[in-house]
């Protein structure tokens, strides 16, 4: 069967959003077209597979930076990913994905993202789950235990402490693998936005004045402990005193609310000053990876191994084969493509899958754990070296899309 790909025009919308429906549901009295300005300043980039029988499949695309190793990486985020019942499991999906990636790699975007439904059906294409977005629910009798700060208190955060809250999340997540920077529509939101979206901010403040932490939470309906939920989106801190403080005063609802649902990931370090972990993970969201463009996403990080030298290469899609050579010096890494006949290059160097390129990356997984997993194979002896060089940075995710 012939099959078109080409960016979704406003006439392609009725499929467009039908086809969204069947995936993830239609809320009550339908889901209404966007107008012609709404979806023109929208700001992602939509893509349908097509065939003899119209729209078979569709996604769309975000461009934003996401923090890597110290520095804000260009990013494909992928999302509203969905295939035709009766069509799935003919190639549609496939093709879709490789024009739009290559449309985005000639963008610039070094790595793509995104949130699956199904992590298998994405493995194929060369991505691989490196972390979670998930919501925790705290008891807040829990917290009522966690110790006072001493130089730290809390405060409502208004409209003038909008830059000092930008510069707390900077400051955290370019300490990560992951983060989406939010310097970018749709992430980055207006002050005005911002506070309008939830019943409070909460910022965390030191004796000198300067602000250390800040939690979004919104409140929720009712007052009975046993039902009342609310929600916490970001709780980002940068000193225990400032986790202390920001967790003391969710914890001081808990006469009338029972639980705070938490957005978090990994092993956060805010959470290391709680008294217990008496959590329930809501849900969780996998995060997977995929590395567009070797050179791009793999040169430039920093690194104080200066002098280091590995050859590698990647096997398993045609966008990535190839044999590379890392170097480190200036303090940065470079990547070069040799010339090394793919075929014989298994004998001389490691070798990582697309999958396993993605988690090293990421800083997900050692080189010990890639063998493990099958993702890297050939000679061990650079396996210290590759692990050292883009391990150090948790992986964190704060924002769903």
């Amino acid at each position: 069967m012939s099959i078109t790909v080409r960016p979704v025009e406003y006439a392609d919308q009725p499929d467009y959003t039908r086809l969204g429906g069947e995936a993830f549901g239609v809320p009550e009295g339908g889901r209404p077209l966007p107008t012609r300005e709404e979806w023109a300043a929208s700001g992602f980039r939509e893509w349908g597979a097509f065939d003899s029988d119209g729209m078979a499949a569709r996604l769309r695309v975000y461009g934003f930076t996401s923090w890597f190793h110290g520095a804000r990486v260009a990013t494909a985020g992928v999302a509203g990913v969905a295939v035709e019942p009766e069509r799935r499991g003919s190639g549609h999906l496939a093709r879709l994905f490789g024009t739009a990636l290559d449309e985005a790699r000639e963008r610039g975007d070094a790595i793509s993202t995104l949130y699956p439904s199904a992590p298998g059906i994405y493995r194929r294409l060369g991505y691989e789950v490196v972390g979670s977005f998930d919501d925790v629910d705290v008891p807040l009798q829990s917290l009522s235990r966690v110790s006072a700060p001493d130089g730290v208190v809390t405060r409502r955060a208004g409209i003038a402490d909008f830059d000092a809250i930008t510069a707390l999340h900077h400051t955290w997540a370019s300490a990560q693998n992951g983060p989406v920077s939010r310097a970018e529509k749709p992430f980055w939101t207006p002050p005005e936005k911002l506070f309008a979206d939830y019943t409070g901010v909460t910022l965390a403040v030191d004796t000198a004045g300067e602000a250390v932490g800040f939690a979004s939470w919104i409140r929720g309906e009712g007052f009975t402990p046993a039902t009342a939920v609310m929600e916490v989106d970001d709780l980002i801190a940068l000193t225990p005193g400032a986790a202390r403080a920001l967790w003391r005063t969710i914890g001081s609802f808990s006469t009338v609310v029972g639980t705070a649902r938490v957005s978090t990931s990994g092993l956060d370090p805010a959470w290391l000053v709680l008294p217990s972990l008496t959590t329930t993970v809501h849900s969780a969201h996998p995060y997977m990876l995929r590395v567009l463009d070797v050179a791009a996403a793999l040169g430039g990080v920093r690194s104080p191994l200066e002098g280091a030298r590995v050859p590698f290469a990647v096997r398993g899609t045609p966008d990535l084969d190839g044999a590379w050579t890392l170097t480190v010096s200036a303090g940065a890494t470079h990547v070069e493509r040799d010339t090394v006949p793919l075929e014989d290059a298994h004998h001389e160097r490691p070798v990582l899958s697309p999958n396993g390129l993605a988690l090293l990356y990421a800083g997900a997984q050692s080189a010990g754990n890639l063998r493990f997993a099958g993702h890297l194979t050939g000679p061990a002896g650079h396996d210290a070296v590759l692990t050292a060089l883009f391990s150090g940075r948790q992986v964190h995710v704060r924002d769903y899309f």
